[in-house]
Order: structure tokens, then sequence, then C-alpha cells
């Protein structure tokens, strides 16, 4: 007779592992098919007014900064870097910026279209230089403590951008003001937004949904 609880310990065991080797052999397609080239293009007219333009956070409340409780708001940039860094909104706003009106692709299935200005990450990384055993980064957020790792090529896209800016104006809290992260090589959840940290890693570590069973690499 088969111990129920020994079956269901084994069941359970291997249904994870199916699961995690799936997810393994899906990241190493979709990172085979990752394109470091490849340019997102928002086809058409259309652009999602800013006030319809869906907005998403974990807080029971909109996300906001509160100067007068922790000061101005600062984008640090560190780990494993030679030179880690620290911003507040106008030395971000006073680097080489960049303006994309790019599709935004949700798990959900849907996708929105918006124009995001803001510098690319590159670019920062340029600034702090990362080592070479840097091989992830993970984007913080003041959001209860929301973030998400991401592979560093990814990163360096030319279309990873973080963003202060939306369709002409500065990032309001509804869509991760001050300050977020955007790209169209991920899916929506992974581009944190109420951004605070940027760290270079030598290991992914994981982020909120990933770490609830939505896929870790999140490749569009």
């Amino acid at each position: 007779m088969i111990d129920r609880r020994r079956f269901l310990r084994t069941t359970t065991a291997a249904t994870i592992a199916l699961l995690a080797g799936c997810e393994r052999a899906n990241e190493i397609v979709e990172r085979r098919l990752f394109r470091h080239r490849a340019i997102d293009v928002a086809r058409g007219r259309f652009i999602t007014p800013e006030v319809a333009y869906p907005s998403y956070y974990i807080a029971n409340t909109v996300p906001m900064w509160d100067a007068g409780k922790r000061g101005p708001w600062t984008l640090e940039i560190s780990g494993m870097v030679a030179k880690p860094l620290t911003l507040n909104l106008s030395q971000l706003a006073g680097l080489p910026s960049v303006t994309q009106r790019v599709n935004h692709y949700c798990v959900e299935g849907w996708t929105a279209v918006a124009s995001w200005t803001g510098v690319r990450l590159s670019a920062l990384a340029a600034l702090v230089q990362p080592r070479p055993e840097a091989q992830y980064v993970d984007f913080q957020s003041f959001d209860d403590g929301y973030h998400e790792s991401w592979d560093l090529p990814s990163a360096m896209h030319p279309q990873t951008l973080v963003a202060y800016g939306m369709d002409g104006h500065w990032l309001g809290a509804s869509h991760g003001g001050p300050a977020r992260v955007f790209s169209p090589v991920k899916l929506g959840y992974k581009n944190t937004k109420y951004l605070t940290k940027i760290v270079f890693l030598p290991k992914r570590n994981g982020g909120y949904w990933s770490d609830q069973g939505y896929e870790w690499y999140g490749g569009v």
C-alpha cells in the first residue's frame, strides 16, 4: 500500500522539478531569441492617454515619495561596481537622455503605448563601471519592497531606460514616479516602478512576482 503523505511529497517534488525544468528550457530559448540590436517600434498613431494608461502597484494605495519624512528622492547604483553612485532627480535628468515611443507588453495579454524619456541604463552602467563578475541587475523600489532582477544583456539593451518622463510630462505617482525602469524587451511586471536602487549582482535574486511563480526571465 502506498503511503499517501509520501506519495504527495514525491508528486509535489516531481511537479516542482518539472516546472523548474520547463522554465529553464524556456529561458534558454528566450535568451537565444533575444536580439541585442532589435528595436521595438510602436506602430500607427495610437498612444494610450496618460490618464488611461494602466497603473499597478502592490501597496494598498498609490505609492508616493514623502520628501518630508524621507528627504529628497535619490537613486542609488551599487553592488559589483567600481564607482558606486547616488543621483538626485535633477542630476538624473541632467544626464544625456532619450525619448522613445514604444509598446508596453503585459503578461495578461494586453499592450499599451506611450512615450518615455529617461537615461539609458547602459549609460548609467558606464558611469559606475560594473565588474566582470556582475552578470545580473536588481531593480529595487519603495513600493513595499518590490523588486525584480534582470539578466545583464537585457539591462544593457539600448531601449532599457531609467525613465523620469512620460508623454512629455514628469513621471507621475500612478506610473512609477519619480523614476522607474522601462523597456519593451521585458514584460510589464519586470519593469520596476518607484525605483530607488539599482544593484549589480553576480547571481540573480528573483523578484516579487518571480518568487510567486511568474517566469523570471520575462522576455518579449
